[in-house]
């Protein structure tokens, strides 16, 4: 694995912090009563959300899951559009129709995000199948947890992908690790009677790829491994990045388990709590960010300013999705096909 360079650490860095900031932010307005749906949050993955978009081109097709605002605010999208679409408003980027569980940018190629485990799968597959037929130079890239290697369509996709040689990225999110299941209040957790579920693409001949979800230079030297694979025509990947579940996604509805402080990448005093383990060990972007300063692309201070920008972009997006009208009544009927 060839090391990162300055300029791509600290652009993995940055979609990072927003990725974070971001979701802090969405757990807030909720406790706020700004939206009552239910929600899922990306914190304790940011590394490998960002490492694989920043290993995408602006042509990449892009399908992913319940667990979506990550990938949206990774590849660039709106915070402001995004944020108001969680909120049900009309500036959202699906007027307020899809919410937090379906937003969609297409013109930043998230052609669908779903709650239907394992959909996204299929949809990734089709929009590689697209691609192929239309010779086209690009990739399509599909997100999904562990929990969907358990559906048919995943493994049908896998089989169909195999034989045509289609151009897609498979991203299975593995965040099984600390989950607390069904018995104890929480998800229920993948039963897959593998032991590896990189064999479960390998048994379709699929090449297939193992990291950790937390190391953001693994992860994006696998993702530019398999674009590369995808574009040569030697067909599909399957990237697999296992990441200790954060303690806020445990339960049924998202806690504000831990609260992102930079300073904490240097100073382990401030380190203390329940959740003191996870912090210290797992956290994403302390990680990166101890990485960066050690390799001398950025100072603390340096770090600190991309982290209080990334702060008051954010707190702007908020204030403009609860600014934002709500959809107006005749609209109600808008896009509805039957």
């Amino acid at each position: 694995m060839a090391p990162l360079d300055q300029k791509t650490s600290l652009s993995i860095f940055e979609r990072m912090l927003m990725i974070r900031h971001f979701e802090e932010a969405v757990i807030r307005l909720h406790d706020a009563g700004h939206f009552v749906s239910h929600y899922h949050i990306y914190i304790g993955q940011e590394a490998t959300g960002a490492g694989v978009l920043e290993a995408l081109t602006d042509g990449a097709l892009i399908c992913t899951t319940h667990r979506n605002h990550g990938h949206i605010i990774g590849r660039g999208c709106d915070p402001g559009r995004a944020m108001a679409e969680i909120l049900g408003r009309s500036t959202g980027f699906n007027s307020g129709r899809g919410g937090t569980l379906h937003i969609s940018d297409p013109a930043h190629g998230l052609l669908s995000t779903s709650a239907i485990v394992g959909g996204c799968a299929g949809l990734a597959t089709g929009a590689a199948y697209g691609i192929k037929v239309k010779r086209e130079p690009r990739v399509a890239v599909g997100f999904f947890g562990d929990g969907s290697l358990e559906e048919g369509l995943v493994l049908e996709s896998f089989n169909l992908a195999a034989l045509w040689k289609l151009p897609v990225v498979y991203v299975c999110e593995n965040n099984f690790a600390g989950a607390i299941g069904a018995q104890q209040g929480g998800y229920s957790t993948a039963t897959t009677a593998v032991e590896s579920f990189t064999r479960l693409s390998a048994a379709y001949g699929i090449h297939a790829i193992k990291v950790d979800g937390t190391d953001m230079a693994a992860v994006h030297s696998a993702a530019c491994a398999a674009v590369q694979r995808c574009r040569a025509g030697a067909g599909p990947v399957f990237i697999e990045a296992f990441t200790l579940r954060w303690p806020g996604s445990g339960p049924l509805w998202p806690e504000l388990a831990t609260t992102f402080d930079l300073d904490q990448a240097w100073d382990s005093a401030l380190i203390a709590g329940p959740h003191a383990d996870w912090i210290r060990d797992h956290d994403p972007l302390l990680l990166a960010a101890r990485n960066i300063v050690a390799q001398e692309f950025a100072t603390p201070e340096q770090s600190k300013v991309r982290d209080r920008t990334a702060r008051e972009r954010i707190a702007a997006a908020a204030s403009f999705a609860i600014e934002s009208p709500m959809p107006a009544p005749e609209t109600a009927f808008t896009g509805v096909f039957a």
